[in-house]
């Protein structure tokens, strides 16, 4: 349902953030500075006013505040009350590109200002890309300026929970939005390429591109050069196979190649796991890609006891459970292992196998979950989980195929020799042996 109370200065929520005052209002919500009691200082406070799907919310939001990078906000957390669902996220002190637009454009900025901040908000994005989450509304008024440069801020989940009940996809930015998100198809990577790509338009141009339009950059902004405007014509594809395909490239295309990341990955292993850390961690990062899920880890059994040690994980909940060892058979992917069968669980929260150890560790208990083993010549070797689908779904019969077919491609991966490893230099990670 959608929740039409107002919040007013002087209001505390969750017990501990106090309204202070409106920063932005849109169709699908407002922004408030806050005062955290807790932390001692102002937050930015999120309001949004469907209370809809709040799975769905709860995951996505408890999947962001995983993220660190200084050019991404900080989700700091997530709640609901009668009067709609909250984030708080850190507050970025600065100007808004949309504001910088209409304060100094002429129409635009200089070209080579344009250039910086767009390389810088690159940045952020080929994080966020990294760390498998498309950001789905890159547009000016979400790059910050501040005096750390261009942050990213409000990732597009709460947007799209809202337009999907509503019908108006797109409301206030359809020209920055890729034309697959606003036909409600497909959303990518290359959906945040078309988000820049529009906002770097905008940037030089002072006013978004429109879609398929005949009007070349260069008749608006004459001293933009040729290269450059192919450049963001090819961001500008109407068709997302035909777009620049990587954030990346985009970046270098704009003679801007991106600084190493400096984000923090939301992949982890034990210190010493029975397969190179590289692989375990694209293993598990790839398979939260593929399969849409907030979290998912690998588990292999540990030959001396014959227990579940939990060696690499992504997203929520990955420091919690990695290095967790379980008992033989106990938890639902004890039993998967025990088993040898896959198992598809669409309710967790009612399902009494899932390991009181685990929820407990990780102090939350997921909505769904897929779990197949890794099988070795027929044999269990340990198991692939994947919990909770971002858009809210249940995981069913239907994927069981297809992670069945995942984790065989797995094992093969984990079981390259490792020779290969110190072949592409990677000495450490190369010396390993599955048990």
């Amino acid at each position: 349902m959608r929740s039409d109370s107002q919040i007013s200065p002087g209001l505390t929520l969750a017990g501990r953030y106090t309204v202070l005052e409106p920063i932005s209002a849109g169709a699908m919500g407002a922004v408030y500075r806050a005062h955290d009691s807790e932390l001692g200082k102002d937050v930015a406070l999120k309001h949004l006013t469907d209370t809809r799907h709040t799975a769905r919310f709860d995951i996505e939001s408890r999947l962001l505040s995983q993220l660190r990078h200084p050019r991404v906000v900080r989700v700091l957390d997530h709640f609901g009350e009668e009067s709609g669902r909250y984030i708080v996220m850190e507050l970025i002190e600065g100007t808004d590109l949309g504001v910088v637009i209409k304060k100094r454009g002429n129409p635009g900025l200089p070209l080579s200002e344009a250039l910086d901040y767009a390389r810088e908000a690159c940045e952020a994005l080929q994080y966020v890309h990294e760390q498998q989450i498309v950001h789905r509304d890159v547009k000016p008024q979400n790059l910050i300026d501040s005096r750390h440069g261009v942050v990213l801020v409000d990732f597009g989940v709460a947007r799209e929970l809202e337009e999907e009940e509503s019908g108006t996809v797109g409301i206030g930015t359809p020209r920055f939005m890729a034309p697959e998100v606003f036909a409600g198809g497909t959303v990518s990577p290359r959906s945040d390429v078309f988000g820049i790509a529009a906002t770097l338009w905008t940037l030089i141009a002072g006013k978004p591109p429109v879609y398929a339009e005949p009007t070349k950059l260069t008749d608006i902004c004459p001293d933009v050069p040729s290269g450059l405007e192919r450049t963001i014509r090819a961001g500008l594809e109407m068709i997302p196979e035909r777009r620049v395909a990587s954030i990346g490239a985009f970046a270098r295309a704009l003679g801007a190649p991106l600084k190493p990341a400096r984000g923090r990955s939301l992949a982890l292993s034990v210190d010493k796991p029975d397969a190179p850390r590289s692989m375990m961690e694209a293993v598990v990062r790839t398979a939260a890609g593929v399969f849409e899920a907030a979290a998912s880890s690998i588990a292999l059994t540990d030959a001396p006891t014959g227990e579940l040690v939990y060696q690499s994980a992504w997203g929520a909940g990955a420091r919690e459970i990695v290095g967790v060892r379980l008992p033989p058979g106990i938890g639902i992917s004890g039993a998967v292992v025990a088993s040898g069968q896959g198992q598809a669980v669409p309710d967790l929260r009612s399902d009494p196998r899932f390991a009181a150890q685990i929820a407990a560790g990780t102090g939350y208990v997921p909505h769904t979950m897929l779990v197949v083993p890794l099988l070795r010549g027929g044999s269990p070797i340990g198991a692939l989980s994947l919990l909770d689908r971002r858009d809210g779904g249940h995981y069913g019969s239907s994927d069981m195929e297809r992670a069945a077919l995942f984790a065989e491609l797995a094992v093969t991966a984990l079981d390259v020799q490792p020779d290969v490893f110190t072949s592409l230099g990677d000495a450490e990670d190369a010396e390993w042996q599955l048990g």
